[in-house]
């Protein structure tokens, strides 16, 4: 216990038991005597251990921007997302468990549902979770940036809050960056869905999560072209693999970005848009800016990523936000050009269906 009260910040048991007393109306042993007796209640029907966590954000939070962005990319089998939550499957020292995030409506924060049945890996666990969601943004600063652009301005003002999703596992947003090479996000989740479906691991436990997502020593030697992938991009996915399973590339503790930076770009098939994306959602790098990315040069309709990189100087240090929102407005840019392609459709339908119904002789 001592350890505990020491690790939160308290200076001695007694101010922890204080506080938890103050907060909880509850002594630690009453708090320990009524897990006990829950846990003995719960046994017969619940399958795993479920921790409940309430992580806080400094508002505004965009949530539904962030499951919008986690919706289009979400591997099929391994993460799913609904119109309120999103949950994905995880495996850590060789324990496979699941976790739910949702926004709790009368706080700011993000109400997390943990289920794994490690509890020496819950603080970790809890971080990355932070990490991927972005919680610890500040979103004051970020503003002060971007506002000032009037490319930007509107959207800012109307989806204050956006963040940049991270990932919960290095190696597997790589392979979804190299997937994502030249295609569509729609074509890229796709393909990562028959990977996993074929290669990963089996996984039940939560609704719409039935695999996890493969290893690097899974992938280090795998069979790739019977998904439907082209050599190269197959290769280059084996060899990020390999580079993993010998420790030349490591995605956890990295302390130089831009040396991982360069070992990752070693490796054929990975250039800078792939090394870019990595940084913003693996690294969490707040100025990473994929500049060759097809989508932010349609949103502020430039035909060179010299030009992209010449107007994006004026957001440093949070390119990564400025990135966000220009892939929001791509999007929706596209929606509206998909609404339009379909209303004219319809229209051209009812014109033709006009011109050749016979005409009525019935009085």
């Amino acid at each position: 216990m001592s350890q505990i009260a020491l690790a939160s910040g308290f200076g001695c048991v007694r101010r922890f038991n204080a506080g938890i007393r103050k907060v909880y109306h509850r002594t630690p042993t009453q708090i320990r005597r009524l897990a006990r007796q829950t846990l003995a209640c719960q046994t017969k029907t619940q399958p795993g251990t479920q921790y409940v966590f309430r992580l806080h954000f400094r508002p505004p939070y965009h949530w539904q921007g962030m499951l919008d962005f986690l919706a289009a990319r979400a591997t099929p089998g391994v993460e799913v997302v609904d119109l309120a939550a999103y949950r994905r499957t995880i495996s850590l020292h060789g324990r496979d468990g699941y976790f739910e995030v949702s926004l709790d409506e009368r706080r700011d924060a993000l109400l997390v549902r943990i289920e794994f049945g490690d509890p020496h890996s819950l603080f970790f666990i809890v971080e990355r979770i932070r990490a991927m969601f972005d919680l610890n943004a500040d979103w004051a600063d970020i503003v002060e940036s971007l506002k000032s652009d009037p490319a930007l301005a509107d959207s800012v003002k109307a989806n204050a809050g956006l963040r940049v999703p991270g990932c919960w596992n290095g190696f597997e947003l790589a392979i979804r960056a190299i997937l994502g090479q030249q295609i569509t996000v729609k074509g890229a989740t796709a393909l990562a869905g028959r990977i996993v479906s074929s290669l990963g691991k089996p996984f039940s436990g939560a609704k719409g999560l039935t695999h996890l997502f493969p290893t690097p020593e899974v992938l280090a030697n795998a069979r790739l072209g019977d998904v439907g992938m082209t050599g190269a991009r197959a290769e280059t996915i084996r060899a990020l693999a390999r580079a993993v399973c010998s420790g030349k590339i490591n995605f956890e503790g990295i302390v130089n970005s831009e040396v991982f930076l360069d070992h990752l770009c070693e490796i054929p098939g990975i250039g800078k848009w792939t090394a870019q994306y990595v940084a913003m959602r693996a690294l969490g790098e707040p100025d990473a800016f994929p500049s060759t990315d097809l989508g932010l040069l349609r949103a502020l309709a430039l035909e060179s990523s010299r030009e992209l990189e010449y107007r994006a100087e004026g957001w440093r240090p949070w390119r990564a936000y400025a990135a966000m929102y220009l892939w929001r407005l791509a999007s929706q840019d596209t929606l509206r050009e998909d609404r339009n392609v379909y209303r004219k459709s319809q229209k051209e339908i009812v014109e033709s269906n006009r011109r050749s119904q016979p005409i009525s002789m019935t009085v």
